[in-house]
């Protein structure tokens, strides 16, 4: 009897435990209309974004930055500065994105110009369909020359 609960045991604990050992699961979110952004100027779009994580399913509101292209491609930039991982915002009047914990400064393409920021920002991929913006979430680490998704 031990045996045979042994051996109906485990493809259950199988089951109950291998949701641990997936990646999280990423899909397309929806971040807005792609008529709403002006060629080369940066705008903040917030979006919601759904992760299943083993049995855990989280809502989230998060943000990125986009820019038009004067082709009509559109760039994604995730929302931190890839020094420590500060939020940046976009300074109108330099026309720069502008970390504001240890000053790095970030061109319209991503690109550092100042600071000490290892990398340029990073980019999210991107697809557009029907006239709407969608990208996938991605989370990057901070501090490192090379980009490492985490």
């Amino acid at each position: 009897m031990g045996l045979m609960g042994l051996a109906l045991s485990i493809p259950l604990v199988g089951y109950v435990i291998s949701p641990a050992f997936r990646r999280q699961a990423r899909d397309w979110a929806e971040a807005g209309a792609v008529d709403e952004l002006k060629a080369g100027i940066p705008r903040e779009l917030t979006y919601v974004v759904t992760v299943q994580d083993g049995w855990l399913k989280t809502t989230a509101m998060k943000s990125v930055w986009a820019v038009r292209q004067t082709e009509g491609g559109v760039t994604v930039f995730a929302p931190l500065c890839t020094h420590l991982g500060c939020g940046y915002h976009w300074d109108s009047d330099d026309l720069t994105f502008k970390c504001p914990c240890h000053n790095s400064i970030f061109n319209i393409d991503g690109k550092v110009i100042a600071g000490p920021a290892p990398r340029p920002l990073d980019r999210l991929p991107v697809k557009m369909e029907e006239g709407r913006l969608f990208i996938i979430d991605k989370q990057f680490k901070s501090g490192t020359s090379q980009q490492i998704e985490l």
